[in-house]
């Protein structure tokens, strides 16, 4: 019962859309309706302001991060599968959020934290993680396209796992959130391909 009860709130902790409601707090708009239409950091960065944008990526980031710290530590859930299902559906929850009739964002910050969070129970995987957060910041300082950057981030996070040696869990759910964000950025893909995409200054 308390694994089925921390599948439920990591789903709905993913599902929270801070990112709208933050920008209808502070600008009285529909995110959705501006910028690139996305509920994540990267459109309220572009929409409400820096601060706001930086925000919103801690938010989306923590709701991702602390499920599986919940299962592990409050619920005390020892199975690898059930915790790392707790961390999927934060990201689940973030894309397809039951509170935006499930038209939500990307889950690059969600991911992100859920995968730290994953990595406060299994040793070696905060290595990868370091590693991929390096590849993040050297695609985006040179060529400026957080949607690059996030896109190569995800690729090399998924091959480090199986370089280290992580268990076939981690290793699946890897891959699986690289085809994620695959998917989740084509109209990125087709914009960048075109020379279109938005690019930071």
């Amino acid at each position: 019962m308390s694994g089925l009860i921390l599948l439920i709130i990591s789903y709905l902790s993913g599902s929270l859309p801070f990112g709208y409601l933050v920008a209808k707090k502070v600008k009285g708009i529909d995110i959705r309706d501006h910028g690139s239409g996305n509920i994540g950091a990267t459109n309220v960065f572009r929409t409400a302001g820096r601060d706001w944008g930086i925000l919103v990526f801690f938010l989306d980031f923590f709701k991702g991060f602390l499920p599986p710290l919940l299962g592990r530590y409050i619920f005390f859930v020892s199975g690898d599968y059930l915790l790392i299902a707790a961390a999927v559906l934060t990201v689940v929850g973030h894309t397809w959020p039951v509170f935006l009739k499930f038209k939500g964002g990307k889950g690059v910050a969600t991911g992100l934290g859920a995968m730290w969070g994953l990595a406060a129970v299994f040793p070696g995987l905060w290595k990868v993680l370091l590693l991929a957060v390096i590849v993040w910041i050297f695609v985006f300082s040179v060529f400026r396209y957080v949607s690059l950057a996030s896109i190569l981030a995800c690729f090399s996070f998924a091959v480090l796992v199986f370089l280290f040696g992580q268990p076939l869990p981690l290793k699946i759910t890897a891959v699986s959130f690289f085809v994620l964000i695959l998917l989740r950025h084509r109209e990125n893909i087709s914009k960048l391909v075109k020379g279109k995409e938005h690019r930071f200054k």
